[in-house]
C-alpha cells in the first residue's frame, strides 16, 4: 500500500527556499517564553484554596507585571472558550430554522443578565467541581470574562452565515460540497471580517468586567484573585492614588501592545477574505504581520501545520459526505421520528422546569409584596426600558456615522482601533465617580445623566460592528458609487 502524498502547501514552497534569520531567533525566543509563561501561569492557578485564608494581594507596584499576566491568561481562556461557543452555536442557529425560534431569544436573554448574576450563580458549583483548589475559583472568573466576550461574538457570526451571498452558497453546492467543507471554504472567510472586529470589541468587553471578574463573594467573604482588575479595585478601595495610575497605566499599555501583536496583524491578513473584484488602495496593513510573513519558522510550522490540516479536511469531508448520504436516503423513518421526539422532549422538560421555577418565584414574590408594590416595580422596570430604548437610539445616531468615516479610512482606523478599544476596556467602575461629580457639578439631572452612563458599555458595540461593515464593503462597490456620483448621505 503506498501513501497518499499531499500537494506542497504555501508555507512549505515559501520555507524550502529561505534561510535563518534574526526575525526566525525572535520568533523562536516568543514561543519559548509564552510557553514558560503559560506553564508557570497555569500552575498558580491550581494551588491550594482555603476559604479562612484567601489568597494576597499587595499593592506593591513590583507585583503589577504578575497580576497583568494572570489576568491576560484568563482573557485568552475565556476567548479561546467564547470563539469555539460562536462557532456552534451561531452554526447551530444559522442552519436550523427550528432551534433558531428558540436559540436566538435564549442568547438575547442570556446577553441581557449581567455579569454578576453569571458570577454568583456558578461560583459555588466551580468550587465544588474543585474542592481546596484556587482553580474552582479561576473557573468562576474566566466564565464570568466568557459570558462578556461570548454572546457578541456569537451574534455576529449568526449574522455573517445568514447573509453570504448567494452566488457563493450556489457555488458550493455546484462543487458538491458538504458542510465541512462549506464552513472552512465559505462560511469562515465569509465572516473573517466581522468575526475579527467582533472578537476585538468582546475581548474589550472581557477588560471592562475584568475588575468585578476577579472579586468573588463566597461564604459572605470577598476573596480578590491576583490580577490586574482586582489590583485596580483594591487600590481604589484603599485611597492609594499612586496603585491606582500605575494600574491603569499598565492595563493601557497591555491593550496597545495586544493591539500591535495580535489584533492588527488579524485585521490585515483577514483583509484577503474580503469579496471584491477590485483590490482596494489603501488596505489595512501590520508591521508585525510582515515580519511574520519573512519568518522561516514560521513558514516551516504553518506548511506542516497545513499539510495536517489538509489530510484532517479530506477525512472530515469523507466523514461528512457519508454522514450525509446516511441521514439525506438510509435513514429509517422511526429513527427519525425518535431523534425529533427526544428533542421535543427535552426542550418540554427545559420549558417545564422554567415554568416552575417562575411559578415559585412568583409565589415568593406575592406573599412579600402587595399589588401596589408590584405595580411600582412594573413601572420602575418600564423607565429602565424607556432608558435602555433612548440610550441605543442616541448611541447608534451618534456613532454610525462615526463608524462608517473610520471604516471607510484604513489610515484611520490605524489611529482609531486602539483608541476605541482603550475606551471600550476602560473598568466601568473606575469611570463612574468621576463623571457622577460632573454631573453634580454642571447640575445635570439623573435621568438623563443614567442614559449616559449606560451608553459608557454598549456603545462601542455599534461602534465596532460598524466600522466591521463599512471595512466589509468591496472596493468595486465603492467606486461604481463614485462613478454615478453618489454623495455621503
Amino acid at each position: 500500500m503506498t501513501a497518499r502524498s499531499y500537494p506542497e502547501t504555501t508555507g512549505q514552497q515559501i520555507a524550502r527556499g529561505w534561510r535563518y534569520g534574526w526575525i526566525d531567533a525572535i520568533v523562536v525566543l516568543t514561543i519559548f517564553v509564552l510557553l514558560w509563561l503559560l506553564v508557570v501561569l497555569s500552575g498558580d492557578m491550581r494551588v491550594r484554596f482555603d476559604e479562612l485564608h484567601p489568597p494576597q494581594l499587595s499593592l506593591d507596584v513590583k507585583f503589577i507585571p504578575y497580576y497583568t499576566a494572570r489576568t491576560v491568561l484568563r482573557m485568552f481562556i475565556a476567548f479561546a472558550a467564547a470563539l469555539l461557543f460562536t462557532f456552534a452555536y451561531g452554526y447551530v442557529a444559522a442552519k436550523s430554522t427550528r432551534a433558531r425560534k428558540l436559540m436566538l431569544p435564549l442568547l438575547d436573554i442570556l446577553q441581557s443578565v449581567p455579569v454578576l448574576g453569571f458570577l454568583s450563580i456558578t461560583v459555588t458549583g466551580f468550587l465544588a467541581l474543585f474542592p481546596g483548589s484556587l482553580l474552582g475559583i479561576e473557573c468562576a472568573s474566566i466564565f464570568a470574562i466568557f459570558t462578556a466576550q461570548a454572546w457578541n461574538m456569537t451574534f455576529g457570526f449568526y449574522h455573517s452565515l445568514i447573509t453570504i451571498p448567494a452566488e457563493l452558497q450556489e457555488a458550493a453546492t455546484v462543487y458538491k460540497m458538504n458542510r465541512w467543507q462549506r464552513f472552512t471554504k465559505v462560511e469562515l472567510p465569509s465572516s473573517a471580517i466581522g468575526l475579527m472586529w467582533n472578537s476585538m470589541m468582546s475581548f474589550g468587553g472581557g477588560w471592562f468586567f475584568v475588575a468585578q471578574s476577579e472579586a468573588i463573594s463566597v461564604l459572605n467573604k470577598n476573596i480578590k484573585l491576583p490580577g490586574l482588575g482586582s489590583y485596580m479595585a483594591a487600590a481604589v478601595e484603599a485611597g492609594d492614588t499612586r496603585a491606582a495610575v500605575y494600574a491603569i497605566t499598565a492595563m493601557i499599555v497591555t491593550i496597545v501592545v495586544v493591539d500591535q501583536l495580535l489584533w492588527r496583524p488579524l485585521v490585515a491578513w483577514a483583509e484577503k477574505f474580503k469579496l471584491e473584484q477590485t483590490e482596494g488602495k489603501d488596505n489595512p496593513t501590520s508591521w508585525v504581520l510582515s515580519l511574520l510573513q519573512r519568518s522561516y519558522v514560521l513558514a516551516w510550522i504553518s506548511g506542516h501545520v497545513g499539510a495536517a490540516f489538509a489530510r484532517f479536511s479530506e477525512r472530515a469531508s469523507a466523514l461528512g459526505s457519508d454522514l450525509t448520504q446516511t441521514f439525506a436516503g438510509h435513514t429509517p423513518a422511526p429513527a427519525k421520528w425518535l431523534a425529533r421526539a427526544a428533542l421535543w422532549i427535552a426542550a418540554a422538560i427545559i420549558v417545564g422546569w422554567l415554568i416552575l421555577n417562575a411559578i415559585d418565584i412568583a409565589q415568593e414574590i406575592r406573599t412579600d409584596m402587595s399589588g401596589s408594590q408590584m405595580l411600582h416595580v412594573v413601572w420602575l422596570g418600564m423607565l429602565t426600558l424607556l432608558r435602555v430604548v433612548a440610550m441605543s437610539v442616541i448611541a447608534t445616531l451618534v456613532w454610525t456615522p462615526i463608524g462608517v468615516w473610520i471604516g471607510l479610512r484604513p489610515r484611520v482606523a490605524r489611529i482609531a482601533q486602539p483608541l476605541a478599544q482603550i475606551a471600550a476596556s476602560f473598568p466601568v467602575n473606575m469611570t463612574f465617580p468621576f463623571i457622577v461629580a460632573a454631573f453634580i457639578a454642571t447640575n445635570t439631572p439623573i435621568n438623563l445623566g443614567s442614559v449616559l452612563l449606560m451608553a459608557l458599555g454598549t456603545q462601542w458595540y455599534i461602534l465596532f460592528n460598524v466600522i466591521a461593515g463599512a471595512m466589509a464593503i468591496p472596493t468595486d462597490l465603492r467606486e461604481a458609487a463614485a462613478l454615478f456620483g453618489l454623495h455621503r448621505w
